[in-house]
């Protein structure tokens, strides 16, 4: 999905977006929403839709130097129309660089400030000649609107699981072909599934787009159990989970204890109101229990924002691996329930009800054995699955594996 999604240019609006969700469409009965420009989103306003076709600079001998069609990161996203001739002095202060990464061509835009520009890398910056360049910029920027994607997959309940990826970075692969790719074969596997509560996946642009799903469906937020915002997934780097605002949620109690017990390196931080979608979820007067799990953090690792993020630096593996933390993420808050125990009068015989021939000769029998003393010592309807595991320092398969034992054995109920 990503090689296909990695050649389109995509913004905060306009054809790249519509294109890439007629794509997920092909993976999930996604709905696309169509905002006017100038519509009212809390303080700010749809904007207007930015369309490229074709942009170009050549340089005094007449031969095409920067070309839109061979990257597109070449243009500063959101540029206005220009057909013109000027000195490399003028060009200059159109250009967009990394003098310390000379090889490659930086993501830079301008949404909401008309402007025009190209990125290169800065190895070519420094080999222009003076002279007078010819620049075209075949763009439109006018009234349409806004897109955006929304699946949402009903469970038993109304309460809600909310997943959000944006979808506005051109060809940029980790940043956020990785997230887009990921929850849609989340959705995918969810689809499969019997599921206790209901699950609202939304693909969208950055900042804007949140903004305007909270104002568009602000009576739905109040169904909002847990959420994630999925960013930057396909890269090497370690997991890094960065709390909601609420700081000991559900949903980051359960992305901590998953982290925790699956085996990889990971960081969490505490909520700051800067970085991706997270921070509008998570404004005060929503307070959403949303966080943003990762893999690298944004703007930490050199290919960030540049052309290194690329096909090249994205893996299979490393997808894979955020997957599964995402599936094993969506199994706790699944199977996190309270249960009770019906034998609450010191511990019950075990051996009579065959539970220790069920876990004899298990190279995890000792720890089997711990989870069953722990959730029948906990499951007093006041303690969640979770909570146990927590307590017990085990995982929660673990856990669920106990409860499940006694409930078979009539020694538990769930909740």
């Amino acid at each position: 999905m990503a090689e296909r999604l990695f050649p389109i240019c995509r913004s905060i609006t306009g054809n790249g977006v519509r294109q890439s969700l007629h794509i997920l469409q092909e993976y999930l009965p996604l709905e696309i929403q169509e905002v006017p420009t100038g519509a009212a989103v809390f303080d700010w306003t749809a904007p207007k839709e930015w369309n490229i076709r074709e942009a170009w600079v050549r340089d005094p001998s007449g031969k095409k130097i920067i070309d839109f069609q061979e990257n597109n990161l070449h243009l500063l996203s959101y540029s206005v129309p220009v057909h013109r001739r000027l000195s490399l002095s003028e060009l200059k202060a159109h250009l967009f660089t990394l003098p310390e990464q000379p090889e490659r061509i930086p993501y830079r835009t301008s949404y909401y400030q008309e402007n025009w520009g190209f990125c290169l890398a800065h190895r070519q910056y420094e080999a222009l000649p003076d002279g007078q360049y010819e620049v075209f910029i075949d763009s439109s920027l006018e009234a349409g609107h806004l897109t955006y994607g929304e699946y949402y997959l009903p469970g038993e309940t109304e309460e809600e699981c909310l997943f959000s990826a944006h979808i506005c970075h051109p060809s940029l692969a980790n940043d956020n072909l990785s997230g887009i790719s990921l929850l849609t074969f989340l959705a995918r596997e969810l689809q499969k599934k019997t599921r206790r509560y209901s699950y609202r996946f939304l693909f969208i642009p950055g900042t804007i787009g949140a903004i305007t799903w909270l104002a568009r469906n602000e009576d739905k937020t109040h169904n909002i159990r847990f959420g994630l915002v999925a960013s930057l997934l396909g890269d090497p780097g370690g997991f890094t989970y960065k709390r909601s605002r609420r700081g000991n949620a559900e949903i980051d109690r359960a992305a901590e204890h998953v982290l925790k017990h699956y085996g990889q390196p990971y960081n969490v931080i505490d909520f700051i109101p800067y970085g991706y979608d997270e921070r509008q979820f998570c404004s005060p007067g929503f307070n959403l229990p949303v966080g943003n799990l990762t893999r690298s953090q944004f703007a930490t690792f050199p290919e960030y924002h540049t052309s290194a993020d690329n096909l090249t630096f994205i893996r299979p593996e490393y997808l894979q691996a955020s997957f599964e933390v995402y599936r094993k993420i969506t199994e706790v808050l699944e199977g996190n329930i309270c249960c009770i125990n019906l034998n609450p009068k010191c511990e019950p015989q075990l051996g009579r009800r065959g539970l220790y021939d069920a876990i004899g000769g298990n190279s995890d029998s000792k720890a089997l054995q711990m989870a069953l003393l722990w959730v029948l010592n906990l499951s007093d309807g006041e303690h969640s699955l979770l909570d146990i595991a927590e307590r017990a320092g085990c995982s929660f398969e673990m856990v669920q594996r106990a409860s499940g034992l006694l409930r078979e054995a009539g020694l538990l109920m769930g909740g």
